[in-house]
């Protein structure tokens, strides 16, 4: 008969409120009066009633000089151009693909908008459009950055640096949105021995970092070596910690996720998802980040 874990119910710390990075957060539910100030603009969540500036979703609000706007804490991605994105592919269509991202609407990548393999620059014929289906089909998962947004909200992308592309092996994380903070870069080696790519649209891929990056096969080679066991315990670790950083509420970052990395070390992988265990990495995460801005 197989053993079975039970955890006796322990009485939860109080965590005291901490500055995130960045500053302490004003956070708002729907109906709240930001300000009665008049000479603020309204931005995105905000609606005016009795010249008073009131919030219609549940987040933190942002000024930017007069402009005030609140950023809800769940939603769907909105895009903005230069945002690395991680999607899948849902259709096949003609000269372009669909692309889940996320968002409110499937996102277009056109098929003269990434890289041909071998990064061939040339016009796309028509035998282009029929191999469509052997670069990407539907299930891939690709990496790519917001060429534009269309009348509608539907997201453009391409991936025509060679950095982007179709992905391998690896783990795929769905997060909220608001959770991934925006950076100069998304893709980032660790140091423990594993890659992650930040998606804007709270996807986040966690892969083996490769021993050679291969700048030939433009985006479309994936290895399908078998992975170590070393690199999928690494992996997994990750993807735990992650999950307990969102359960925490804590902003996803490079270094964050690498602190909580070092502070799940000595409990096993299976055991960071404990409630218990979570709260005590993810403390200790916090409190490390303060130190570093202190």
């Amino acid at each position: 008969m197989a053993a079975v874990s039970m955890r006796l119910p322990v009485v939860r710390k109080a965590v005291g409120p901490s500055a995130p990075r960045g500053g302490e957060k004003h956070l708002v539910a729907p109906g709240d009066t930001i300000t009665t100030d008049t000479g603020y603009m309204r931005g995105h969540g905000t609606y005016v009633d009795e010249e008073k500036l009131i919030a219609s979703v549940a987040g933190a609000v942002e000024r930017v000089n007069k402009l005030v706007c609140v950023r809800a804490l769940k939603t769907r991605y909105n895009g903005e151009v230069g945002d690395i994105v991680v999607g899948r592919i849902t259709e096949v269509q003609q000269k372009r693909w669909k692309v889940e991202t996320n968002s409110r609407l499937d996102s277009v990548l056109l098929l003269s908008s990434m890289n041909l393999p071998g990064g061939e620059l040339r016009r796309r014929s028509a035998a282009d459009e029929l191999a469509m289906r052997d670069y990407l089909q539907e299930g891939d998962l690709i990496s790519a950055e917001v060429q534009s947004i269309f009348s509608d909200g539907a997201v453009s992308l391409h991936t025509r640096s060679l950095k982007y592309g179709k992905l391998g092996q690896g783990v795929l994380v769905q997060v909220s949105p608001s959770l991934v903070k925006r950076q100069k870069t998304h893709f980032h080696d660790l140091p423990c021995g594993a890659s992650v790519i930040l998606g804007n649209n709270g996807f986040i891929w966690i892969y083996p970092t490769p021993e050679q990056k291969d700048e030939e096969a433009g985006g479309f080679t994936t290895s399908l070596e078998p992975v170590p066991l070393s690199d999928r315990e690494v992996i997994s670790r990750l993807r735990n910690c992650i999950v307990a950083l969102v359960t925490q509420k804590l902003m996803l970052f490079d270094t964050s996720i690498l602190y909580c990395y070092e502070a799940s070390l000595p409990h096993q992988i299976k055991d960071i998802l404990k409630p218990e265990v979570m709260e005590e990495i993810v403390l200790e995460t916090r409190q490390r980040l303060l130190d570093l801005e202190g």
